[in-house]
């Protein structure tokens, strides 16, 4: 199906004041303010580690956007300067030609099915407040299509290019509803606003209905259809009353619909609704894993989908009217996103991420392996040569690695350590991926173990150049589990961590300490966390319950308390976060959070402390960073604090993310390598 009618997602509470509280309780701690960037306790960066990490900086990756109506190739996002833009490539390997240039990043950019030209949207300093823009590829202009101050996002196409349709908060500011817009005319107006957070699935192939879903929980979405001449919602009947789903499209011929869900299952899996008989299909029912994207011919001969197994991808096609699965060729093994069939249905492109290479974009020809080359012989007769020597998958980016040698980087072992209650009558497991650098004879490694955020997401085997170096140049092993609450291991897993079970979560990280202390290459002395949103949370709960036997910590963007964080995230998005951590506002759940909370725990905390923040993040708002920092220097603790005033939930802008990651560097050397 073409990305023009793949919804995207794109990946404040500014508090004024809030961090210069941190500063004010603890007057002895110099605040240093540099541009966009305040530091306190960082001290100054040493060229000669600045230097060792030039090479790493100067990583690039590139992504996905789509197939350009017109046949003259690929949008991809990629970055050549300070933040990602959007870029055509024309040809395999051919030269990336930038056609957005802006201080923000593009969040990402997807063309119109039929004209050439593109969506995209953009932020101001992280906040996620997002404005949509129309790119006209031929007249190089660009046009705002939203109203500049609401959070806009999940544009999609309709099949002939001329309504967009997408998720907006312009209606209240608390509620997301779905809006479709005129391209020629301008006019948009909200054809949902049912309260909550909807969004845009795919026009029917007359365009008069619209497929939607309303997000309440990643265990809770709720389809239906909407008829966009009388404004009628209809809802669909879901299997349990609950369940999970991904998105509905329809096939191109109108017979039916196909769509992921986890109804009945363990995993979501892909099936097909057949409109004439009623009856739904599975698809990839033999796949004992979760099938996380999916494409369609523009035909609807053929269906590609990508499974999630065991946290790596694994592309596969079917024939959409035998339901039998395809040969295609063997690609890196890897993570694979971006499916999407060209125009003319011949080829599929996706972005490929490893361990070991940055994310790149690929096409495959699913015939080019079965088709056989005739030539003529001298008497006239035609003989049949061996099958197209063309290559089946074609590579059009490249992404640099800095000047690295790409083959001495580190790929990841798949472990699975034993934690502390059973299931199915067995010790439960946890997996994680084991990144292992080469220990001097005698001497144990340090370790870093890496939590991922979410809750609700997965530790992937993708590029990070954080983890080459630290593996590489420090000799630092890393250990990146995917503990109870993550997703890809079945909704009965994902839903461990759920309500009073949070803490559950923290043991994980406990049973890994307890695996670190068996191996026994591996320095039982020296361990560290790290994490970043709700992985900055874990890091913070892993320090208030297991401070003895860590070294350090480093908390990015993490949850402090769950209370005051409920209370002071942004109100389109605090509903969806009580479906997961709990409501603040029931009495016995309250102080539950309370006493969970690393700032009612922070007594505990001795080790050194690096806390980083982007003052415009939205979703987990600066004030939680300043209450921890505080906190913790309240009781005597050493802690670094970094913040830049242009970022938000996370760090987007290069200059931002290489002072970061050498600011780490510096903090593991003294505080986990020498400490």
């Amino acid at each position: 199906m073409p990305r023009a009618r793949r919804r995207f997602a794109f990946t404040t509470l500014a508090l004024a004041g809030a961090l210069a509280g941190a500063a004010a309780n603890a007057a002895d701690v110099p605040r240093i303010e540099s541009g966009n960037r305040i530091s306190e306790n960082v001290p100054e960066i040493p060229a000669a580690l600045g230097e060792q990490l030039q090479r790493y900086a100067n990583t690039r990756s590139a992504g996905l956007g789509g197939w350009i109506a017109d046949g003259s190739g690929l949008l991809i996002t990629t970055r050549f300067g300070n933040t990602a833009q959007v870029h055509r490539v024309k040809t395999p390997g051919g030269a990336r030609e930038q056609l957005t240039f802006y201080d923000e990043p593009i969040a990402a950019a997807m063309p119109n099915p039929k004209r050439n030209g593109f969506v995209f949207g953009k932020d101001v300093g992280g906040s996620e407040f997002w404005q949509l823009y129309w790119f006209d590829l031929a007249t190089r202009e660009t046009r705002l299509l939203t109203d500049g101050k609401s959070r806009n996002d999940g544009p999609l196409w309709s099949h002939d290019g001329a309504r967009l349709a997408y998720s907006s908060t312009a209606r209240n500011g608390k509620d997301t509803d779905v809006w479709v817009l005129d391209l020629d005319g301008g006019a948009a107006k909200p054809v949902l606003t049912e309260g909550g957070s909807w969004n845009a699935s795919d026009f029917s192939p007359d365009g008069k209905k619209l497929l939607v879903q309303q997000y309440v929980s990643i265990n809770d979405v709720r389809p239906g259809v909407v008829d966009l001449d009388s404004g009628k919602l209809t809802r669909f009947p879901v299997d349990g009353g609950k369940a999970s789903f991904g998105a509905f499209r329809f096939a191109p011929d109108g017979s039916g619909a196909y769509f992921t869900s986890d109804e009945g299952s363990e995993f979501s899996t892909l099936r097909f609704h057949d409109f004439k008989t009623g009856k739904v299909v599975p698809l990839s029912a033999g796949i004992a894993w979760d099938v996380e994207d999916y494409a369609l011919s523009p035909d609807g001969r053929r269906v590609a989908f990508v499974s999630n197994e065991d946290g790596f991808g694994v592309l596969h096609l079917l024939d959409a009217a035998t339901r039998k699965e395809l040969p295609l060729p063997t690609l890196p093994k890897g993570v694979i996103g971006g499916v999407e069939f060209s125009p003319d249905g011949k080829r599929i492109a996706f972005s490929l991420n490893s361990a070991v290479s940055p994310s790149d974009v690929y096409t495959v020809d699913p015939e080019a392996n079965t088709v056989s080359r005739r030539a003529k012989t001298e008497d006239g007769s035609v003989r049949h040569a061996p099958p197209y020597p063309e290559p089946a998958v074609e590579r059009w980016t490249e992404s640099e690695v800095g000047g690295l040698d790409a083959s001495t980087f580190a790929s990841p072992e798949l472990v699975r350590f034993p934690t502390f209650d059973k299931a199915g009558g067995k010790v439960r497991t946890i997996p994680a991926f084991y990144y292992r650098p080469k220990a001097a004879a005698g001497k144990k490694l340090p370790v870093v173990i890496q939590i991922h955020g979410g809750p609700e997401a997965q530790a992937r085997p993708v590029f990070s150049a954080e983890i080459q170096f630290l593996v590489d140049q420090l000799g630092v092993a890393v250990l990146v589990p995917n503990v109870r609450g993550s997703s890809g291991y079945g909704k009965s897993y994902l839903q461990l961590d759920n309500g009073f079970k949070r803490e559950d979560s923290v043991k994980d990280i406990g049973a890994l300490l307890d695996w670190i202390g068996k191996q026994p290459e591996l320095d039982a002395q020296r361990v560290a966390v790290y994490g970043g949103s709700y992985g900055g949370y874990m890091v913070l709960a892993t320090m208030t319950r297991y401070d003895a036997r860590l070294r350090a910590g480093v908390d990015i963007v993490g949850i402090s308390n769950f209370v005051t964080f409920l209370n002071n995230t942004e109100s389109y998005r605090r509903d969806l976060r009580r479906a997961e951590y709990g409501d603040e506002r029931d009495a016995k759940m309250k102080d539950f959070l309370e006493k969970i909370s690393p700032t009612t725990n922070a007594k505990a905390i001795t080790k050194p402390l690096f806390v980083a923040q982007g003052a415009n993040d939205p979703r987990v708002p600066a004030s939680e960073a300043a209450q921890i920092v505080k906190t913790v220097r309240g009781n005597g603790g050493d802690v670094w604090f970094l913040e830049f005033k242009d970022e938000g939930h996370g760090f987007r802008k290069k200059s931002n993310v290489d002072y970061f990651r050498a600011a780490t560097m510096l903090f593991w050397q003294k505080y986990l390598i020498g400490g």
